[in-house]
């Protein structure tokens, strides 16, 4: 059982309940994670944006996403969010769990276009060492086209699941899936 108190979909009024009608509309289901911020309005409503920017991204793809959010997870030892984003990669995204294990195993092993490959190796550097981020970095993303709103939505995205690796265990957030 999560350690925090939580508002479940079933019992959610005012505004949680709103937030959580879109989450049903956009996932179909209200994950535990979204429903562990029920205890912070706020948050719930900044993670409910968060969601919606990167699902509608332009150019990080969906693979690429729940690919940063598999890794940043399994450095943070997260089960809950490896196994929910090898999930997605698997069931909606059409990867084998062979792809997924290679990935896990070594990112250059990810059926990703190499562009992509090139942002979840910084992504990943820069979560596990902010400091070893350098100017030539970010101008090999740039050559293969990356913009830098591009490299900050990316690293953002990786320090955000660091937030919420953190929150999920701190909490123990169990498994709804």
């Amino acid at each position: 059982m999560t350690l925090i108190h939580t508002i479940s979909p079933e019992t959610a009024q005012g505004e949680i309940a709103e937030l959580y009608g879109q989450m049903q509309r956009q996932l179909g289901r209200v994950p535990a994670p979204f429903q562990m911020r029920s205890a912070s309005p706020f948050l719930l409503r900044q993670q409910m944006a968060n969601l919606g920017y990167y699902m509608q991204h332009p150019r990080l793809s969906m693979a690429l996403l729940a690919c940063i959010r598999m890794l940043v997870s399994q450095r943070g030892r997260c089960d809950y969010c490896i196994d929910f984003n090898a999930g997605l990669l698997i069931n909606m995204l059409g990867w084998t769990p062979e792809q997924v294990a290679a990935t896990r195993a070594d990112v250059q092993a990810a059926p990703l276009p190499e562009k992509d490959k090139a942002m979840l190796a910084f992504v990943l550097k820069g979560v596990a060492d902010a400091h070893a981020i350098q100017a030539a970095d970010l101008d090999a993303l740039r050559a293969l086209g990356w913009s830098d709103g591009d490299i900050l939505d990316g690293l953002s995205h990786g320090a955000g699941m660091v937030a919420g690796d953190i929150l999920i265990n701190a909490f123990k957030v169990e498994r709804d899936f």
